[in-house]
């Protein structure tokens, strides 16, 4: 093989630097890498042994990678993924949400949703816009649906989670962020729930765990409360209603105080029906991402699809989002719903560490430190990655379980801003000892660049 090697350099047949350049350059690369992992510590690190890990810092700055281990490989992001959800959102829809439209035919007013999750939402400001309208109008109020063309859950989704209310069901014009919220001081007082119209639907079921308070038959609304909660326990619990067209119907009549009838017809939104908005985008995005809102999230990419197609359908959404804004990068993700409560989903650090690059490029720093929850100070790591009165980590969780990730941005110490991925798939251990180890990484980032 070296004699054959050998006549092909002296034929002028292959250049030696094709061979052992090349050769040279690979082994400085992994020495570089191998200085790095000493540096951050990451490969000896016993808390990170235990799974599997994968990690990317990036300078935006300087287009360059400073560090990368298994960055490549694909994990399970769970809430990461409504980082692909944001991008999607802030290129499709516009500085405020679409919240219905409408067309006047007669005596009639015929109205469809969009998607928005805001209407009477107890967890967002409300713009009492849009039950004014419905609330003030003259006509007679039909409530069409024909423009939903998806399912109540998304792909991959638990069957057996439906009365937790991060699972909430998705729907057209979700109403009471589509959880019904039952609460109680004592036992003189009793359940309170709102909307009060769902009171009707609530009996004790001595049989129903001592953990829930209040359950919810799958595909049905008849609320069940436990023993526990008979006896006048203090508690507050939110359970998601089955958001069948009839029902909304029903409740939007209840609580608008006027009838709504439901066209069950095949009828799409004329050419000239009108749009109502309600909130501010940011009014959404900062509760999917400091809270992780995973109806929200869901019903952001309902919205996308409208937008696109007059029709709401998550699997669309992702289709034009993959094809449009997501081209180009290193490697495809794996998508199937906005929220990130699939299993389904599958996306590399880099392919995150791209996306949030992305949006960095179209969103000013003040609004996107605004966006995503800030170390010590906000949201899901509002516990975590404190840095006095000055927070350096700004960046979204994923946890499921055996899972957890953290991906954002990092504002070192010397001001500059960098933009990782940190990844941990099959971790078995404490997640409270993995976080830790995470900071002391990231910390290690803060003080040296």
């Amino acid at each position: 093989m070296k004699n054959f090697i050998a006549l092909l350099l002296l034929l002028g047949l292959m250049a030696p630097t094709d061979l052992f350049s090349q050769r040279n350059k690979k082994k400085k690369a992994e020495k570089e890498t191998a200085e790095k992992l000493q540096d951050y510590g990451i490969s000896a690190s016993e808390i990170f042994g235990k799974g599997f890990t994968g990690f990317m810092l990036f300078d935006p700055a300087e287009s360059k990678v400073l560090f990368e281990q298994n960055a490549d490989k694909y994990y399970t992001p769970a809430s990461n993924t409504k980082i692909l959800t944001l991008y999607t959102s802030l290129r499709t829809l516009g500085d405020s949400i679409p919240a219905l439209q409408y067309s006047r035919q007669g005596k009639l007013l015929l109205f469809w949703g969009t998607g928005d999750p805001s209407l009477l939402n107890p967890h967002l400001t409300q713009n009492p816009q849009v039950f004014d309208f419905l609330k003030k109008s003259k006509e007679q109020l039909l409530f069409c649906t024909a423009n939903y063309k998806d399912k109540r859950y998304g792909s991959g989704w638990m069957w057996d989670d439906n009365f937790y209310d991060y699972q909430a069901e998705k729907s057209p014009l979700p109403v009471y962020s589509n959880v019904a919220h039952f609460k109680q001081e004592s036992l003189s007082t009793g359940i309170e729930v709102q909307p009060a119209f769902l009171k009707k639907y609530l009996e004790y079921d001595s049989t129903l765990h001592a953990d829930d308070y209040v359950g919810r038959l799958e595909y049905g609304n008849q609320f069940r409360y436990n023993g526990t909660a008979k006896v006048g326990k203090q508690f507050e619990w939110h359970v998601p209603y089955h958001a069948t067209p009839h029902f909304v119907a029903e409740l939007l009549a209840d609580t608008l105080k006027r009838p709504v009838s439901l066209l069950e017809a095949s009828m799409l939104p004329p050419a000239d029906a009108k749009t109502l908005y309600s909130l501010k985008a940011d009014s959404l995005y900062v509760p999917m991402m400091h809270d992780s809102d995973n109806f929200i999230a869901e019903q952001l990419l309902l919205l996308c699809s409208w937008q696109r197609t007059g029709t709401m359908n998550t699997e669309q959404a992702i289709e034009f989002a993959e094809k449009n804004y997501l081209n180009g990068l290193p490697d495809d993700p794996k998508w199937v719903d906005g929220s990130g409560l699939s299993r389904y989903n599958l996306v590399t650090p880099r392919t995150l560490v791209e996306v949030l690059n992305r949006i960095q490029q179209i969103v000013p720093r003040q609004r996107l430190f605004g966006i995503f929850p800030a170390g010590g100070v906000s949201g899901t790591i509002k516990d975590n990655y404190r840095n006095g009165n000055s927070p350096y980590i700004f960046a979204k969780t994923g946890t499921l379980r055996h899972n957890h990730s953290l991906s954002g941005y990092l504002l070192t110490k010397k001001g500059k801003m960098l933009i990782f991925s940190f990844m941990h798939n099959n971790y078995t251990g404490s997640m409270s000892a993995l976080r830790k180890e995470m900071e002391k990484v990231l910390k290690q980032v803060y003080e040296e660049n």
